[in-house]
């Protein structure tokens, strides 16, 4: 990650001390259990799901928007939404910040999340992922860019409503990157991008940074202090109105998708 937007040093997130501990203890053995039963459920409606509806996924994303309801109300992150999802096929594209952002954007409406290549073999995450329906793709890969697009594009004319974060790294979410035309390449075969924005506000008496995961933040430490913590924090949702792609390119489409992010941060 390029280190020119820094205002400093980054986040280090303070190691849970006894309460913290015992919250660690009380929220994490139910979230943990939520996601295990949850992946079950959904590889058992997939495997009934796949062989009449194929690649559309009529009821397994509805499993994933609970779950993730669910945990976030363990987390004690509470979400205020503004707005409310495009319906139909298309894509969601938002600003990133944290590995929270995946369950605030699965808690809100189904969605298909694209995802860098190497998320796929993390340890649980890419478990999770992959039964989600994720989208891998290699975003330094110049010369994939126009197979993967076509991969975006097919997805979208399954029905598919995608979901990624454009600037194609996490902020300390008090600034929004610039978003790279690149990834919206595969998104012209929608009708129309939602730009949304996510706001988190930390927890009373914590750094306004709290609930970020950048640069080169280790995810075990702050998963740590986000279950720690004594009192819970918000985000809030924005969903501004979808941008038409007929009669714009992929730079003039990725530039006003980032002005509305920008907006609301």
């Amino acid at each position: 990650m390029s280190l020119t937007w820094r205002d400093g040093p980054d986040l280090v997130p303070a190691r849970p001390g006894a309460v913290g501990w015992a919250l660690v203890l009380l929220r994490g053995g139910p979230l943990v259990t939520v996601l295990a039963l949850g992946l079950g459920l959904k590889l058992l409606v997939r495997a009934v799901e796949r062989p009449l509806a194929g690649a559309r996924r009529p009821l397994s994303p509805w499993i994933t928007v609970a779950v993730c309801r669910i945990a976030m109300r363990i987390l004690g992150l509470r979400v205020e939404a503004r707005g409310r999802p495009m319906q139909g096929p298309g894509a969601l594209v938002a600003n990133h910040s944290s590995w929270l952002d995946i369950l605030v954007l699965n808690a809100q409406a189904p969605v298909v999340f694209v995802s860098k290549a190497e998320v796929a073999g993390w340890p649980g995450i890419g478990l999770l992922a992959r039964a989600t329906g994720t989208v891998f793709i290699r975003r330094e890969a110049r010369g994939e860019v126009a197979a993967q697009a076509q991969t975006l594009a097919e997805r979208i004319g399954q029905g598919a409503r995608l979901a990624l974060f454009p600037e194609g790294t996490s902020t300390d979410n008090r600034r929004v990157l610039p978003f790279r035309p690149a990834l919206f390449a595969g998104l012209m075969a929608g009708p129309a991008v939602q730009p949304v924005t996510l706001r988190y506000e930390a927890p009373e008496g914590e750094d306004p940074r709290f609930f970020a995961w950048y640069g080169g933040m280790d995810l075990g430490p702050h998963a740590l202090a986000v279950l720690a913590a004594r009192r819970g924090g918000r985000v809030k949702v924005t969903f501004h109105p979808p941008i038409p792609v007929a009669g714009r390119d992929r730079k003039t489409l990725a530039a006003e998708a980032e002005a509305s992010v920008r907006s609301a941060l």
